[in-house]
């Protein structure tokens, strides 16, 4: 699979009057027109309120770019955002692609037939989530935070960007995550499951890979041979696990399942009872004899469960980790800033890092949030911080419509997939 990033020479204006200016995704409206000097600092007096008037705005974001040879000629182009918030338009080439409306999912568009050799232009329109949740209380007035802007819940997006009893009235938007073009030929790996079983002296993984975009019957076999009188071929799949100290395991996985034994496994402990050893994971697919995709991810070994189990006070609730129960020590994690466009892994560490050194070995994800970057779960394994997950809801009255059940089920399945392996995640919890 080729994979080409999308994350330079964009532009952005407002789409009610103004001029092109350069924009820096991953990024957001706020932190491009801070850099641009078109807006104050929303922290600085009573700045929040001119801030918070710009949102009345939609905002047009697009970027120039020319896919290379290798890209054309792939079977299949995707074009992928990691992260939008959150109400917007998107087109390619004057094409409506789609019109996302969640934040705190995966966005992906089939370009094969849209993408041309040459200048392609992409844009993105985001349209003012202010007027989105306004029409939205009127059409079913629920009741949430007394501190944040009605029917704020109605919208997929970080509940704090619209107030909160610690925080500004900020709902900025933009593209705060990676824009990709994928190009696919034989297939790509879907996903990645992997399960634990810990015995005496050893632990089994148990592999379950699946693959996508193989081909329109969806059996499971390549395209290659079709029409050519070649046999079709089936996809082969590996793994393989290097321990801490670079002893690696290897595995056949039969169609995407299959198991492999660790001997004297390195155990992972939150911060306080034991170390963090991380185990080095690659999930191979292949069609013949060409590599298709690769999945690369660390795990540790570490059984991590809640018990409840009755006692002398009713029930008992606390983290168990290798049959060890510990107390549980940490605190909530909100948003860094209220402008996603000023995150950095390198922010987060030095946060996290602290939280280490002031012994915690727990953090919970505050669910009027949105789902951290990979980096935070990563650097969450390297120091032993147990993450207490919320999905993203938070002190409202939700109005479950078809639609917007359907919308938070593709979210919960874009999250899940993608934070499953981590050794820090200890338990998903409904919501704040």
């Amino acid at each position: 699979m080729i994979r080409t990033e999308l994350n330079r020479d964009w532009r952005m204006r407002c789409m009610s009057g103004g001029d092109w200016q350069s924009a820096v995704v991953p990024g957001t409206v706020y932190t491009d027109l801070l850099r641009n000097g078109d807006m104050e600092d929303p922290y600085w007096k009573d700045n929040e309120d001119s801030a918070c008037a710009l949102m009345e705005d939609d905002y047009d974001y697009e970027c120039r770019f020319v896919p290379d040879e290798a890209m054309m000629r792939s079977r299949t182009r995707l074009l992928k955002f990691d992260g939008l918030d959150t109400c917007a338009s998107v087109y390619l080439n004057g094409e409506l692609l789609g019109e996302p409306c969640n934040m705190h999912r995966i966005w992906e568009y089939d370009v094969t037939d849209s993408l041309r050799e040459g200048e392609n232009l992409l844009n993105v329109q985001f349209h003012s989530p202010l007027r989105y949740i306004a029409q939205a209380y009127k059409k079913y007035g629920n009741i949430g935070n007394d501190d944040t802007y009605e029917g704020f819940m109605h919208l997929r997006k970080a509940h704090y960007m619209f107030g909160w009893d610690w925080g500004a009235h900020l709902p900025d938007a933009g593209i705060f995550r990676s824009v990709s073009l994928l190009g696919i030929e034989e297939g790509r790996i879907g996903s990645v499951y992997i399960r634990q079983r810990h015995e005496e002296g050893k632990v089994t993984l148990l592999f379950e890979a699946e693959a996508s975009c193989i081909s329109e019957r969806g059996d499971g076999s390549s395209p290659a041979g079709r029409n050519t009188g070649e046999p079709e071929q089936k996809i082969c799949w590996q793994a393989a696990v290097t321990s801490p100290d670079g002893k690696t395991y290897r595995a056949v996985l039969a169609d995407g399942r299959g198991a492999l034994v660790i001997e004297d496994p390195q155990l992972w402990w939150p911060n306080g009872l034991g170390d963090q050893p991380l185990y080095d994971v690659e999930v191979s697919m292949r069609i013949g004899e060409k590599e298709c995709d690769v999945w690369k991810k660390r795990i540790g070994l570490r059984t991590l469960t809640v018990k409840r189990e009755k006692d002398a006070w009713g029930e008992s609730f606390a983290h168990e980790v290798n049959g060890v129960c510990f107390f549980a020590m940490g605190a909530d994690y909100i948003p860094e800033d209220h402008l996603l466009g000023r995150r950095s892994r390198e922010r987060t560490q030095r946060l996290l890092e602290d939280c280490r050194l002031a012994n915690f070995n727990s953090i919970r994800v505050w669910g009027g949030g949105f789902y951290p970057d990979d980096w935070f779960y990563d650097l969450c394994d390297e120091l032993g911080l147990v993450v207490w997950q919320d999905f993203m809801f938070a002190c409202s009255v939700y109005e479950l419509t078809e639609e917007f059940e359907a919308n938070i089920r593709q979210e919960f399945i874009d999250n899940i997939t993608r934070l499953r392996h981590h050794a820090s995640l200890g338990l998903w919890c409904g919501n704040n």
